[in-house]
């Protein structure tokens, strides 16, 4: 998942157009395929030994047509823009001229990211419904036709979120947890491995493309968005029976507002507790599993939870 692009103002959010040509060569040499967003779900079930990434940009910034754009084009890379509507031919973001542009390319599919962008994880049922029926409405009018696909603002949500989002006719939902995309996964649940500079250098970046899905049965709390009266959560993750070596798997969180090593406890042989001892404080609480696989790869896991201030 990316925002901007040589936009080095904001780094959090930028990658530098030099360091994402080295990354898009990269994929290309380790022969990794892209997913075409019309494949998607195909692609979830058939060939699963196959390396393939699903590429998305979010919020239709200005940067993103005019730098990484004419590159995409070029090597008919396809994927996902999430745009919100709202916010379409204001400074710094792309206009619909621009969008349809896009649209009209066979490699591209243009995803709702909401209308405000704001934080709607912490609005009521009906303000995030009429926000998200406001952005179906013009998708309609500008492009013709909704997307299957949602991007959560800030890859924040609840289970009435979720509910909300399944209801309105998405077939996917896509976060900021990072992670692998399986068969096994909640499709309105979806992690990216967001890329920015810090996150997106080339070291780091070698050892994403080595990432394989950490299958999961269940993880809880099941709603992401946590009250202080659950502040720490108890954490608790149900793996599938047949992972190797699950007894080698790390975990860390940001519990106290510092990364560190996080204490786990098996309940049974696939059941683990990640034993989180100080509340997590400000807006997100994130917790990252990996297992070392013994040909180089990794087994990867992120869980993100909003963080309510009540």
């Amino acid at each position: 998942m990316y925002h901007r692009f040589d936009e080095s103002k904001y780094p959090s959010t930028n990658i530098q157009m030099d360091v994402f040509k080295k990354q898009l060569d990269i994929i290309t040499s380790e022969g990794i395929k892209f997913i075409h967003p019309k494949n998607f779900k195909k692609s979830l079930y058939e060939n699963k030994e196959d390396r393939k990434i699903l590429f998305t940009v979010d919020d239709g910034l200005l940067s993103f047509y005019e730098n990484a754009w004419p590159i995409l084009k070029e090597r008919k890379i396809p994927f996902i823009l999430f745009v919100n509507t709202r916010e379409v031919g204001s400074f710094n973001y792309m206009n619909w001229d621009q969008i349809l542009e896009l649209h009209k390319s066979e490699y591209v599919e243009i995803g709702n990211h909401s209308h405000s962008h704001e934080y709607l994880v912490d609005k009521n049922s009906d303000f995030i419904k009429d926000d998200i029926l406001t952005s179906i409405k013009i998708f309609k009018k500008k492009l013709g036709t909704n997307s299957d696909f949602f991007s959560y603002p800030f890859g924040e949500y609840s289970l009435e979120f979720k509910k909300i989002i399944k209801d309105l006719g998405f077939s996917y939902a896509f976060g900021q947890h990072s992670g692998v995309i399986d068969e096994s996964k909640d499709l309105w649940e979806l992690p990216r491995f967001p890329i920015n500079e810090k996150y997106g250098e080339i070291n780091r970046f070698n050892t994403l493309m080595k990432t394989l899905p950490f299958k999961y049965k269940s993880i809880s709390p099941k709603d992401r968005y946590l009250l202080q009266a659950n502040n720490p959560p108890k954490v608790i993750v149900e793996f599938y029976e047949n992972i190797k070596n699950l007894k080698q798997i790390n975990c860390f969180s940001n519990e106290g507002n510092r990364w560190r090593n996080s204490k786990i406890v098996f309940i049974k042989n696939n059941t683990l507790e990640i034993e989180i001892a100080e509340k997590f404080i400000g807006e997100r609480g994130r917790i990252n599993c990996s297992l070392k696989e013994s040909n180089g790869f990794w087994r990867w896991l992120g869980v993100q939870y909003v963080v309510s201030e009540e």
